[in-house]
C-alpha cells in the first residue's frame, strides 16, 4: 500500500495534508487533490481495464486512509456521525440508471456550494457503482438458500451491510 501511496502522491492525485516526527521517522498524513478527484469522460474511455483496476485500487486506499484518520481523531463517534458504509443491489436498466445518476448529480451539486457554517461539519461522499453479478435464484441454487434480505445471492457475493447505528 505505501508503494501505491508514494505512486499517487508522485503522479500528483495525493497531496500531503501533515506530517509529525515518530521515533526518528517522517510520517506524513495524505489526502485526495480536490482538482484530481474526478477522471474525465475521455480518460475514462480510453482507460484498459488494469488502468480501471488500479484506479479503483487508489481511490480505496484513498478511502480507507480518510476512514482511519477520521477514527484516529480525538472525540470520532461513527454511531452518532451516522457513519455508513453499505452496499445494495439494484435491478436498473440502463435509462433507469442514468436517470438515478443524475437523481444523485442534482442532489450532490444543490449542496456542493455549501460552506463552513455553525452546526455544519465536512462529509465525505463516495459513490460507487458498477454491475453486479446477477445472483442465483432459489430455485436454481442446489440447496434453495437465499440472503438474510429475501434475496437470492450468488455463491461468493458479499452483502457488506453495515451502518453504525445498525441500519
Amino acid at each position: 500500500m505505501y508503494r501505491h501511496v508514494g505512486l499517487l502522491a508522485e503522479g500528483g492525485v495525493l497531496e500531503v495534508a501533515g506530517e509529525q516526527r515518530v521515533r526518528g521517522a517522517v510520517e506524513r498524513r495524505y489526502r485526495l487533490r480536490r482538482d484530481r478527484m474526478a477522471i474525465t469522460p475521455e480518460a475514462g474511455a480510453s482507460m484498459s481495464l488494469d488502468d480501471h483496476r488500479r484506479g479503483f485500487a487508489a481511490a480505496m486506499a484513498v478511502l480507507l486512509a480518510e476512514f482511519n484518520a477520521y477514527l484516529d481523531r480525538p472525540g470520532a463517534a461513527p454511531f452518532a456521525d451516522s457513519v455508513g458504509y453499505r452496499q445494495g443491489v439494484y435491478w436498473l436498466s440502463p435509462d433507469e440508471l442514468a436517470e438515478m445518476i443524475d437523481e444523485l448529480r442534482h442532489s450532490f451539486a444543490s449542496r456542493a456550494g455549501n460552506g463552513p457554517a455553525p452546526g455544519r461539519r465536512p462529509h465525505l461522499m463516495s459513490p460507487i457503482f458498477f454491475p453486479a453479478e446477477e445472483p442465483v435464484s432459489c430455485e436454481e441454487h442446489p440447496d434453495g438458500r437465499s440472503g438474510a434480505d429475501g434475496q437470492a445471492h450468488t455463491e461468493g457475493q458479499a452483502r457488506v451491510a453495515g451502518r453504525a447505528d445498525g441500519e
